[in-house]
Order: structure tokens, then C-alpha cells, then sequence
């Protein structure tokens, strides 16, 4: 079995990689430091198991996990921390298994052993899931290629809806998520603006306010040179949301 350990701490990758030598039933693919680190590492290491560490800078173990929820065959998660406070939000992951710190030789076995014995299609169910009770992410994922690809929040300028799919244009190009509209917006309703039935713009990425050709108001951005239509219905929203932002359709 091809494991990945996921620990910020070194001591405690140490510890569990000294545990896995001692079990002689798995093989240590990859160690990494962050949440970013392990998604970065999967292509390569393809783990069918990651040891998890839920407390780390960044990206946190949870939102790991679903990152790894949307691959097509993803690894099972084994979640290991000195904390139970993240339980109840580990299990609603459908990880594997939550390891309480010091981890145990028997307890690390029995967690792999559960792992092993899971079917492909048990590991796929992984897929989807979602933690109502936790943080919003640092990045969206897709796969492209069978290839995780990330896109860090900070970056992505709008959210549109199309057909089934949501176009997420950031500063260095578009990625299609599977997700809806309204829960990306409730996740990040500190960061998006609703400006039309089928877009949210990031408010940081705004350049202005203005009127376009046909009399009605867009959103001209920053770093990108597009526009995004915003609807009559919604735009004294968008005009109040964005005071002090420059409006065109004052002058």
C-alpha cells in the first residue's frame, strides 16, 4: 500500500514514518509539509493512502480532503491530529479513519487495514463531499487531465454559471468547477458580489462601476480587460456594496 504522510511538524512525519517501517505492510511514497504540498505531490507519489494532519498553516487537512474528494479514483484519508474538537468534521469527509496524537503501532494497522479492505467504488463515494461546519477554502480545484489544478481564491476575479458547469476566471486563465453558484457564494459571501443571476465579481478585483453602450452598468476589472454585466435588479446593491470604488455613471 503507497502512502503519503501530511504533517507540518517534522517530528511527527518522523514518528509516523518510523511506525510504517515497523508495520512492513505500506510503503512511504511522500512526506509533505501543507495542505498545498500534498496536492502538488499526488500526480507524482500516487498515494492510495494519506496519513493527514488536520491542524496545518494554509491549507488545513480538511480542505484537503475535499480537494482529494474530486479526483476520479482519490486515496483514502486517514486523519491524524492531537485534537478531537475536528471529529464530527473529519467523519462528514468519509475519511477512512481519525488518529488521535501519540498514534499507536496497533491503531495505525487497523486504520491501514480499514483502508485496504475499502473497493474502489468505496474510495470513489469520497467523491462530492462536502463540510458544511468549516472555513471556506484557500483554493478551488478541478481536475483537467486526470491532474488536480488549483486556483488560489485571492486570485479568481469572477464566478459565472454556465450550463452545468461555473467558469472560474482568474488571473491566469479559466478552470470549469462543478459547483453551484449559490454555494460558492455563501461560501465566500465575504469576498464575491453577486452582480447578475448567473456571476459573482471579487470585490478586490473591481476597477470600476460604469455604464456600458446599451445605458445599463458593468464591472470593469483589474488585471483582466473584461467586463461583467450587471443586472438592473441587482446593480443599487452593487452601486452601495462598492462605494468609494470609482462610478462612471456619476460623471
Amino acid at each position: 500500500m503507497r502512502v503519503l504522510i501530511a504533517d507540518d511538524e517534522q517530528p511527527a512525519r518522523e514518528r509516523l514514518a518510523a511506525l510504517l517501517e515497523e508495520l512492513g505492510t505500506a510503503q512511504l511514497v511522500a512526506q509533505a509539509t501543507n495542505g498545498v504540498e500534498v496536492l502538488q505531490t499526488l500526480a507524482q507519489a500516487a498515494p492510495e493512502v494519506v496519513l493527514l494532519d488536520i491542524r496545518m498553516p494554509g491549507m488545513d487537512g480538511l480542505e484537503v480532503a475535499r480537494h482529494l474528494a474530486r479526483l476520479e479514483h482519490p486515496p483514502g484519508v486517514i486523519f491524524t491530529t492531537a485534537y478531537d474538537d475536528h471529529a464530527l468534521a473529519a467523519f462528514e469527509t468519509n475519511a477512512v479513519d481519525y488518529l488521535l496524537k501519540p498514534i499507536r503501532k496497533a491503531r495505525l494497522a487497523a486504520a491501514l487495514g480499514r483502508a485496504q479492505q475499502l473497493t474502489r467504488a468505496q474510495l470513489a463515494g469520497l467523491k462530492g463531499s462536502r463540510v458544511g461546519t468549516q472555513r471556506s477554502r484557500t483554493h478551488i480545484s478541478a481536475t483537467m487531465h486526470g491532474a488536480l489544478q488549483l486556483v488560489p481564491v485571492p486570485e479568481i476575479v469572477y464566478l459565472r454559471a454556465e450550463d452545468k458547469y461555473v467558469v472560474v476566471r482568474h488571473t491566469g486563465g479559466r478552470l470549469l468547477i462543478e459547483e453551484s453558484l449559490v454555494s460558492l457564494e455563501q461560501e465566500f459571501a465575504e469576498r464575491f458580489l453577486r452582480v447578475h443571476r448567473n456571476a459573482l465579481v471579487a470585490a478586490a478585483h473591481v476597477r470600476e462601476l460604469a455604464r456600458n453602450t446599451d445605458g445599463g452598468w458593468e464591472v470593469r476589472l483589474r488585471d483582466i480587460e473584461e467586463s461583467v454585466a450587471v443586472s438592473r435588479r441587482l446593480a443599487p446593491g452593487v452601486r452601495r456594496a462598492l462605494k468609494g470604488i470609482p462610478d462612471q455613471g456619476q460623471k
